[in-house]
């Protein structure tokens, strides 16, 4: 297959370093020779230097007989006119953006369509992450879940405890504990290494099991790793941009919400459109303020703002002080693994879901769904 990538950053490298080497014919434009150069120079494939929306840069890097066009640059607006331009000059068959402003992704019914603006596929970064920590408030212990078949079955990432039926057992005994429950065990990731999973293989305490199973069968599959967690009832969020906003109004309706935003002016608008959420403009940092808010009664407290250390020294206080959980959101993917595990319960990051996303649409044929495990 025949695919342009507009945009060298993290995203647009990653998702050319996951294609490349599949029989894909790829070339990535970007404005900054030196970027474009670097990925050169360790992938094979071409690159082209200009704005992605131009139509000479677009021809220049083989759109005439493109067969996807993927536009992940930093701007929104960048990359729905690319693939404006790569339909209405070139007849590029298929066609995907990742859009971030919310204002975009409200009125994507009406939007985007062949007539008037001809993306295929949107992705929201935003929401992905959004609808990810979601999913793992609804799953206490579980540290990913990603859901397939419409939501009917869902693969599960959680660590095993002692107290978990299965730990210090081989994986075969799961059958027989559960013979109603179809599941298989996936992956498994020991001392931060993967693992073949067979029947004579023995689950170890702090053992990082993939499994999959139907939606209804997570909670009992979760028993045999680990001892089951109570449901989170209050959440407390640092951070009220996209993500943190989108968590809150979510969450709100069945859980006691808590939102703490620095800037006064957005904590206000968001204190106004918000129903149920409490917000609090302050520093999420400042223990005095969790304090008083009480952090040490918070079943999860997530850090969301747009700064990596923000999050993560916020999240560590919050858990010193007596989080149940911690949950951060790291921009930079390769330190996901690095903080995960300690005082960090879960670190989620925006790229490896743009990533997973992507990929989703571009392995075509019989692949309904792809998730990057790490």
């Amino acid at each position: 297959m025949k695919i342009i990538i507009l945009g060298a950053g993290q995203v647009g490298g990653t998702l050319a370093e996951n294609l490349v080497g599949e029989k894909n014919e790829i070339t990535v434009i970007d404005s900054d020779p030196v970027i474009l150069r670097a990925l050169q120079d360790r992938l094979d494939l071409q690159v082209v230097t200009g704005v992605g929306s131009h139509p000479d840069v677009l021809r220049k890097a083989g759109a005439e007989d493109a067969d996807m066009l993927i536009a992940v640059t930093n701007s929104d607006e960048s990359n729905m006119l690319a693939c404006q331009v790569a339909y209405s000059l070139f007849k590029t068959p298929t066609k995907i953006a990742r859009v971030r402003s919310e204002q975009y992704i409200i009125y994507q019914e009406q939007l985007y369509k062949q007539q008037d603006i001809p993306v295929d596929h949107i992705i929201a970064p935003e929401q992905l992450v959004t609808q990810a920590i979601k999913r793992l408030i609804d799953y206490p212990g579980a540290l990913q879940v990603v859901e397939f078949a419409e939501g009917k079955a869902s693969l599960v990432a959680v660590k095993a405890y002692y107290g978990g039926l299965l730990v210090g057992h081989a994986l075969s005994a799961l059958k027989d504990h559960m013979p109603n429950v179809e599941t298989r065990v996936a992956a498994i990731y020991r001392r931060g290494k993967p693992i073949r999973p067979l029947g004579t293989t023995v689950i170890e305490a702090d053992d990082e099991v993939f499994f999959i199973a139907a939606t209804k069968h997570i909670r009992a599959v979760m028993s045999e790793l680990q001892k089951l967690e109570s449901s989170y009832k209050r959440i407390m969020i640092a951070g009220g941009g996209l993500i943190g906003a989108g968590l809150a109004k979510r969450l709100e309706h069945n859980h006691n919400v808590k939102l703490i935003e620095y800037s006064p002016e957005r904590a206000q608008y968001l204190s106004a459109h918000l129903d149920k959420t409490i917000v609090f403009s302050g520093d999420a940092s400042d223990s005095t303020l969790l304090s008083e808010e009480g952090v040490e009664q918070v079943d999860a407290f997530i850090a969301v703002t747009n700064d990596d250390e923000a999050n993560i020294m916020s999240a560590m206080l919050a858990k010193r002080m007596g989080a149940q959980k911690a949950m951060v959101l790291i921009q930079r993917s390769a330190y996901v693994d690095l903080v995960q595990g300690g005082e960090i319960d879960i670190a989620f990051s925006p790229q490896q879901a743009t990533i997973s996303a992507l990929l989703t649409h571009v392995r075509r044929g019989d692949i309904v769904n792809v998730y990057s495990l790490r």
